[in-house]
């Protein structure tokens, strides 16, 4: 049998892999243990072994005998998640029957959910999307679910008939978000305005082009513009040639032309949005109340 270096058959099949995965390549025993030794490859746990490099999130699972799961799983696949300081560090999937297995982490107990339901975990892989979809479902709530899921459909991250998978394993009274959410958000701060402002009674139109505006993210009747900057757009961006131009001069000079076009416009950003809700809401109804959003709300200036 030709010799087959540990690291190179691991980075192939990996990026965690069982030792009977790897000797049934070419690996024996005794290079095994001399990649651990010589620390090419990382010893997850007896019989576990993960290439350099690998995230601390795919490791910490698989010490668990499973894969990153629920928000974990989200993060990884790219989908929109809101800051929780109170989230559990870790959330592993099991898929419906794996055995759990202990690690030696320090407060790992109390940092960690664990995930069982359809499907078989493996190391190294994260779940499916739509099995991540159901996990955030059940253990975080409708918001953080309706978030995840408007970025998976924004993403092309789900098959077709995903929605209708996902709608049989959601509890009842969350099944209505699944023809209600678009994919055409731009941002989870979108899909949160959208979603609670819904629960109010207030309809709101997504991605609206105005001519001498731009595409605006809502418009609340004829007139009621409303955006959502999110944590980038307090961040300007100096890399670029030519004259300097902050983004909240832009923001500024698209609210003008929106002002001149008879628009008025509501903006609010990330720490407002997730952290002072009350405020927003009361912001909008007020306008609304008041029919600000209704073009014949227009009153001439009294010369």
């Amino acid at each position: 049998m030709s010799f087959a270096l540990a690291s190179a058959i691991l980075r192939s099949i990996g990026p965690v892999a069982r030792s009977h995965e790897l000797c049934a390549r070419g690996v024996s025993k005794r290079e095994l243990a001399r990649a651990h030794r010589s620390g090419e490859i990382l010893k997850i746990r007896q019989g576990v072994y993960a290439a350099l490099g690998t995230s601390d999130e795919l490791i910490h699972a698989a010490e668990h005998g499973g894969s990153p799961g629920c928000v974990t799983a989200g993060r990884l696949h790219g989908l929109w998640m809101l800051d929780d300081d109170d989230c559990p560090q870790l959330h592993v999937w099991l898929g419906h029957a794996a055995q759990r297995h202990g690690c030696s982490r320090p407060d790992c107990a109390t940092g960690m959910r664990v995930h069982w339901d359809d499907g078989r975990a493996g190391l190294g892989a994260l779940p499916p999307v739509r099995n991540v979809l159901v996990q955030i479902a059940m253990c975080m709530g409708e918001e953080p679910f309706f978030i995840a899921f408007e970025s998976a459909l924004r993403q092309n991250k789900l098959r077709h008939s995903d929605p209708e998978w996902l709608r049989r394993r959601l509890p009842e009274t969350m099944r209505w978000m699944i023809p209600f959410a678009r994919a055409d958000a731009d941002s989870g701060l979108e899909s949160l305005i959208r979603l609670r402002m819904y629960r109010v009674g207030v309809t709101m139109r997504s991605q609206v082009r105005i001519d001498g505006v731009g595409e605006v993210d809502f418009v609340v009747g004829d007139r009621l513009i409303v955006e959502a900057d999110g944590k980038e757009n307090h961040d300007d961006d100096r890399s670029r040639p030519g004259p300097f131009i902050s983004r909240r001069h832009k923001d500024l000079v698209r609210d003008a032309n929106a002002a001149a076009l008879g628009y008025e416009t509501l903006r609010f950003d990330y720490a407002l949005i997730v952290h002072d809700w009350p405020t927003v809401e009361a912001a909008i109804l007020a306008k609304v109340a008041a029919g600000a959003h209704l073009r014949g709300s227009l009153r001439p200036v009294a010369g």
